[in-house]
């Protein structure tokens, strides 16, 4: 797992919080866990991806471009990722904007989106709800959704768009990439809780997007 959003070691305001053995886990972690073992990742490099077999990207910084080739190489040669890029993050944070604690508010991973065949697009016309979708074989809740669009030349990737262009299923080499431009289904409301409804969601991307 990769990204700035706190999933893994929760949104602590010192290293106190972070190894606190009786703090409240993320739920998403907790979720995850039920069926992978998951390892925190702070950079994708070559030796960092070797020999892992899946790989979750949640709202991730940019990349450097050394880890842009990393990834896509690491893909075509069999890997498996889910990347949620969201380019109006919704999910509540207790830092304020422009607090670098605070997880990635609009996405920024052109290159590698270029390089797979597509582009992210946001309407800032849009109402800022939350609503269902359909994409691919399951529903999604969304809010402030980006949506994908395939550019002309087709990139290095083969991909299929589906939710209005919420998400794209790429082939790349041996490997393939999910794709979704909102990351709400991963959001919790003030109490914490969560609806089955969306864990079902869940369920369903994760088991989309990774054969095992």
């Amino acid at each position: 797992m990769f990204g700035t959003l706190p999933i893994y070691w929760g949104e602590g305001g010192d290293v106190t919080d972070f190894l606190d053995p009786n703090g409240e886990q993320d739920w998403v972690r907790s979720f995850l866990e039920q069926d992978f073992e998951l390892m925190p990742l702070d950079a994708l490099e070559d030796d960092t991806l070797a020999e892992k077999r899946f790989l979750i990207l949640v709202q991730p910084r940019p990349l450097a471009p050394s880890e842009n080739v990393s990834l896509d190489r690491w893909v075509r040669a069999g890997g498996q990722v889910l990347l949620f890029a969201d380019p109006m993050l919704t999910r509540h944070s207790s830092y304020s904007i422009g607090d670098p604690r605070r997880p990635q508010d609009v996405i920024l991973l052109s290159p590698i989106l270029t390089r797979w065949g597509l582009e992210l697009r946001f309407d800032d016309r849009q109402p800022d709800v939350e609503k269902w979708v359909d994409v691919s074989d399951g529903r999604m809740p969304v809010r402030l959704a980006g949506q994908f669009g395939l550019l002309p030349d087709g990139g290095a990737g083969r991909c299929d768009l589906s939710g209005a262009g919420i998400m794209a299923r790429c082939r790349i080499g041996k490997g393939r990439a999910t794709l979704v431009a909102d990351a709400a289904v991963l959001d919790s409301d003030d109490a914490g809780s969560v609806s089955a409804d969306q864990r079902e969601s869940l369920t369903k991307l994760i088991d989309e997007s990774f054969s095992r």
